[in-house]
């Protein structure tokens, strides 16, 4: 089994295309100048229904993380141990994910972190973190 992948809905449909280009766009609300995440039909700052996307360098640090040592699902079996982390983007909206790239005991909360991309089967991208080159 593989790492299940996530459904689109049609409200989200513009984040998962863009990640097909390796693109993290986050939705804006154009009544507040909020960024959302995850995408909503109304802004969780001013109840606001006006919204774009937003392109995203994707960079942030991480508020909190956990590390896998048995796997969540069958699909992460053979990834343990895996980190599953907060990430809070320089934009000030969190993302659940995971840490790749490091080994899990040397993260730290506040490591700062870029989006990195993991393939899905429909041609989607999954962004993933790393930690940033020192």
């Amino acid at each position: 089994m593989s790492r299940l992948e996530p459904p689109i809905s049609d409200i989200a449909a513009p984040f998962w295309e863009a990640t097909r280009d390796r693109r993290l766009l986050l939705q804006w609300c154009t009544v507040c100048a909020q960024a959302i995440h995850y995408p909503r039909e109304f802004c969780p700052a001013c109840l606001g229904e006006d919204f774009e996307w937003r392109e995203s360098p994707g960079q942030g640090e991480i508020y909190a993380f956990n590390v896998m040592h048995k796997p969540g699902n069958r699909g992460m079996a053979d990834r343990v141990p895996y980190v599953i982390a907060l990430v809070t983007l320089d934009e000030g909206v969190r993302l659940v994910t995971n840490i790749v790239g490091q080994e899990p005991a040397s993260l730290r909360v506040g490591t700062r972190v870029n989006v990195t991309w993991e393939a899905l089967s429909d041609g989607r991208n999954l962004p993933l973190f790393e930690p940033s080159p020192a």
